[in-house]
């Protein structure tokens, strides 16, 4: 049973992965229908108004000046991530995209080690870059197939700006679901962000058609779910731990290829799924006790 209990943030966060992975299959088009800001700006404000609710049921509790801070800080930072993020899928193919932006965990384990002042175990290294060399198994048997041209060069470029945002990202998690709860954090997480957005409404909105409004509506209620999942893993063990899971994304991304699309699975795919499994289960050995949110 208390291995069971162990295991729990680890399975939420590979779920939570899951659902911003399939997230990213609508949004990208949407992103396509009614461009990258459109979609953006829509998804945020659509799932403040989902998850809203249930937090104003809660009892409407302010929340105290340094989470405040931690929501407002996430909600800028995530709402330039995603944006950079979404107009990356418009030019580059979504597996590619989700690949690449590997990146970000190696970056956001040093970040853990300075910010959060976490030490990087040498079993968290291992894994990070066991999983980073199982994406460039899968990129390097289907990147690289045309010129570099400016479309491409636009879709790298936002989607490192993307990563590295990401990256900081994992930290003002791994503090804020510390202290608030899940429902919260979602909340302020899509309204800032919104809000956020909405300033540049005048420069960049563009109507959408229904079908584009269904597809993000769909789009806002899984990232509310999947940032909940997220939230609640982070709130019970380290950063560093649950980064590896990250790398699932690309496997999440496969398989909603091939349901969706028929994207046939390449031996590639398969061969780095198994490295970025290994470093998954890497991860998960001999890991401290969780840590409880109050």
């Amino acid at each position: 049973m208390h291995s069971s209990h162990r295991l729990m943030p680890y399975l939420a966060a590979l779920a939570g992965v899951g659902l911003l992975s399939l997230m990213d299959a609508f949004m990208k088009g949407a992103a396509l229908a009614a461009g990258a800001y459109t979609a953006t700006l829509l998804r945020a404000l659509i799932g403040a108004a989902m998850i809203a609710p249930f937090w104003l049921a809660q009892g409407l509790r302010w929340p105290e000046r340094k989470v405040l801070k931690l929501h407002l800080e996430r909600g800028i930072i995530s709402a330039f991530m995603a944006l950079s993020f979404f107009y990356a899928l418009t030019k580059l193919p979504l597996a590619e995209a989700i690949a690449i932006s590997f990146v970000s965990p190696l970056i956001a384990l040093y970040f853990a080690r300075v910010l959060l002042g976490e030490e990087i175990r040498p079993q968290a290294i291992y894994a990070s870059i066991l999983g980073f060399i199982g994406t460039l198994v899968i990129v390097g048997g289907q990147i690289g197939r045309e010129d570099m041209s400016r479309d491409l060069a636009l879709g790298l470029a936002s989607l490192m700006f993307s990563a590295f945002l990401y990256a900081y990202n994992f930290i003002v998690i791994r503090r804020q679901s510390q202290l608030a709860g899940p429902v919260e954090v979602a909340t302020f997480h899509s309204g800032v962000g919104g809000l956020v957005l909405l300033l540049f409404a005048p420069l960049l909105w563009v109507t959408p058609d229904i079908d584009s409004v269904g597809s993000i509506s769909i789009a806002s209620a899984l990232t509310v779910t999947g940032a909940m999942a997220i939230a609640w893993a982070y709130a019970r063990a380290e950063a560093q731990a649950l980064v590896p899971f990250e790398y699932s994304g690309f496997l999440w991304a496969s398989i909603f290829g091939w349901l969706f699309f028929r994207e046939a699975v390449t031996i590639p795919t398969i061969a780095g799924t198994l490295l970025i499994v290994i470093g998954c289960w890497i991860a998960t050995r001999r890991t401290r006790e969780p840590v409880i949110a109050p």
